[in-house]
């Protein structure tokens, strides 16, 4: 071994500042109350759905698909809940909060891959940390989050 790697694997990085943080992440436990919730929501409404649950870091952690759920809908259940961890926002507030920026945040935001900016997807908070997001699609709007209100409701979560 050379000098430079003998100091680049023993010696703290220049700073003196921690090279790694803590993450709080969606227990996969969890993960599968939420799924599970949001299925029992969906069949009270008689519509067949696709859920989705990710971790803090995107990915997916549980998921579901409903016999009849649209098969389009497998792919957006994964990304309204990757796009409500991204941003901790839910999929539904995505309309009124691109207003408040300008026409190229705008316009180029709702091309970036995976984004999606109508409702069913909602980011899972816990003492005001992002630990996942769940998504939901094959319903109208407003049923997708309410089947996802349900499974944030199931873990004790609330939007």
């Amino acid at each position: 071994m050379t000098k430079t790697e003998t100091a680049s694997r023993s010696e703290p990085p220049a700073s003196g500042l921690p090279v790694s943080v803590a993450l709080q992440s969606i227990d996969w436990h969890a993960a599968h109350l939420a799924v599970g919730a949001a299925v029992q929501a969906a069949r009270e409404r008689g519509v067949c759905i696709n859920v989705a649950v990710v971790d803090a870091g995107g990915v997916l952690a549980a998921f579901l698909r409903m016999p009849g759920a649209p098969l389009h809908s497998v792919d957006i259940a994964i990304d309204k809940a990757y796009t409500a961890v991204s941003f901790g926002l839910a999929t539904s507030q995505w309309q009124a909060a691109l207003q408040q920026h300008s026409a190229a945040v705008r316009e180029g935001l709702v091309l970036r891959p995976r984004f999606v900016a109508f409702g069913g997807g909602l980011p899972l908070m816990e003492n005001g940390q992002r630990i996942g997001g769940i998504g939901v699609s094959g319903g109208s709007e407003e049923q997708d989050e309410a089947c996802a209100q349900a499974g944030l409701a199931a873990i004790g979560l609330s939007s």
